[in-house]
């Protein structure tokens, strides 16, 4: 039995996108900031007719309880405007977290991308004290590449980016 399948967002998501995404634990080391219904209402709409995976363009997907489809998190997808590469990053609801959910949501987003793109690297970025992110993709495979020193939301910090390449 699959822990999770990746599937569109859809505008019934906002209740539990909006908990996951106004819990202050989910979202403290992520580059996005909670938003009103309104606009999450807007952007549930937009990707769940936006074309996947478009050059030069983010395609977000629900992470879902394979049994009863309720959201779980999302995972965010990036291929470069040339198609070469791609960036990922992802989001799991705290009740979720530490039961293997986000690493087959990530393992099933780089199949995905590997499948239908021409992607041939594929990176994630995250902040150094971030321990549970970068033992998942040190898991998955992929491979410190670059240890940049700024600053986050005011503070300064440290931030790992991984690669995965295609083999």
């Amino acid at each position: 039995m699959s822990l999770m399948r990746l599937r569109r967002l859809a505008p019934s998501d906002l209740a539990a996108f909006q908990a996951y995404r106004q819990d202050p634990e989910v979202g403290r080391w992520q580059g996005w900031t909670p938003w009103p219904d309104a606009q999450a209402l807007a952007f549930l709409q937009e990707m769940a007719s936006a074309p996947l995976l478009q050059p030069g363009h983010w395609s977000q997907l629900g992470i879902a309880d394979p049994v009863s489809d309720a959201l779980l998190g999302d995972v965010g997808l990036f291929v470069s405007a040339d198609g070469r590469e791609a960036e990922l990053g992802f989001s799991l609801a705290r009740e979720a977290q530490g039961h293997g959910i986000a690493s087959a949501a990530v393992r099933a987003a780089v199949q995905l991308l590997l499948a239908d793109t021409p992607v041939q690297v594929i990176h994630a970025q995250t902040d150094a004290r971030n321990l549970a992110c970068l033992r998942l993709l040190e898991r998955l495979g992929a491979i410190q590449v670059t240890r940049v020193e700024t600053e986050f939301r005011g503070q300064p910090c440290v931030e790992f980016r991984y690669e995965l390449a295609r083999r």
